[in-house]
C-alpha cells in the first residue's frame, strides 16, 4: 500500500541517525508498516542500513539475534544448527514466502500480536530484548515482559530494538512445540511451548491463546494434572473471531500435555 503521507526518507548509519522527529517511524521489514493507512506518519528513517550481522554466536553459546535479521535467516540459522524451534515458530506465522525474506524478527515482536512467532520462540528460549534509548542509554527486558497485549509493548517513544538476546543455557535445552487455528491457513489461535534444561527446570510458554505471553516455569516437570490446572487459571485468554477465550484455555491446556509428554520421553 502507498503511504501517500510520506514525504521523508532516511538510510540510518550510525545511532544518531535513529533519532526520529515528529512524525518520523523506523521502516524494518515494512511487511506490517505498508499494510494499512499510516495518516500520522510523515518520515521514514531505514533500519536497514544500519548493516548489522544477523545473528551472532557469542563466545558463550548465546545468540544475539539483530532486529533486522529476517525469519528467512533466522530459520535457515535454526534448521542448520539442529534447532526446530526456530523453523517451528518461523510457519507458526500467517505468512508467504515473500514476507519470510523481507519481515524482520524485530519488527514482529515490536509489533506485539498475540499470535507473533518471534515473541513465540523468545518466551520459550528467555529472549531479552535489547534496547537502544534516544538518551543515549541501553536498556534490556525480557521479551515476556516487553510485550503487555495484543499489540501492544513497553517500549517508549524513539526506543530502537537493537537486537534479541537468546542465552546459552535455553538454547541446549530440549524444545517441544504446538500450535493450532480453526482454520488450515488462518492466524495460531494458540502457540505453545515447552523447554527442559539440563538440570531438570523447565518452562511453558502460551502465545497467541493469551493477550500477552503467559508463562510457566517450574524446578522439574511438573505431574501433567499440575500443568493443565495451571495454564487453564491463568488470566488473558481473549475472544476474536479466530477463537473463543474457552476454546483458547481448553485446547492450551491439552496441547500443553502434549509437549509434557513429549519432553518426559
Amino acid at each position: 500500500m502507498d503511504i501517500d503521507t510520506v514525504t521523508g526518507f532516511r538510510r540510518a548509519r550510525d545511532r544518531a541517525d535513529l533519532l526520529l522527529a515528529p512524525g518520523e517511524r523506523i521502516l524494518g521489514g515494512g511487511t506490517w508498516l505498508f499494510s494499512e493507512p499510516q495518516p500520522e506518519v510523515t518520515g521514514l528513517v531505514d533500519l536497514t542500513t544500519m548493516d548489522w550481522e544477523p545473528i551472532v554466536v557469542r563466545p558463550d553459546g548465546g545468540l544475539e539475534i539483530a532486529a533486522t535479521c529476517t525469519i528467512a535467516e533466522l530459520a535457515a540459522f535454526g534448521e542448520s544448527t539442529g534447532r526446530p524451534l526456530f523453523a517451528q515458530c518461523a510457519h507458526a506465522l500467517l505468512a508467504s514466502w515473500k514476507i519470510w525474506h523481507t519481515a524482520t524478527v524485530g519488527g514482529n515482536v515490536c509489533r506485539s500480536f498475540a499470535a507473533a512467532g518471534m515473541v513465540a520462540l523468545c518466551v520459550a528460549l528467555d529472549g531479552v530484548a535489547h534496547v537502544w534509548t534516544p538518551d543515549g542509554t541501553d536498556r534490556r527486558v525480557p521479551v515476556a515482559g516487553l510485550v503487555t497485549g495484543n499489540g501492544t509493548n513497553a517500549l517508549a517513544p524513539g526506543e530502537v530494538l537493537r537486537a534479541l538476546e537468546l542465552p546459552a543455557h535455553a538454547l541446549a535445552g530440549r524444545t517441544g512445540f504446538r500450535k493450532i487455528a480453526l482454520a488450515e491457513l488462518g492466524r495460531s489461535g494458540a502457540v505453545l511451548t515447552g523447554r527442559v534444561d539440563a538440570g531438570g527446570g523447565c518452562v511453558f510458554g502460551i502465545t497467541a491463546a493469551t493477550a500477552a505471553p503467559s508463562v510457566l516455569r517450574y524446578p522439574a516437570l511438573p505431574g501433567t494434572g499440575r500443568l493443565r490446572a495451571d495454564a487453564g487459571a491463568l488470566p488473558g485468554y481473549y475472544t476474536d473471531p479466530l477463537g473463543s477465550a474457552d476454546w483458547r484455555r481448553q485446547v492450551s491446556a491439552v496441547l500443553l500435555a502434549e509437549i509434557h509428554e513429549e519432553l518426559a520421553a
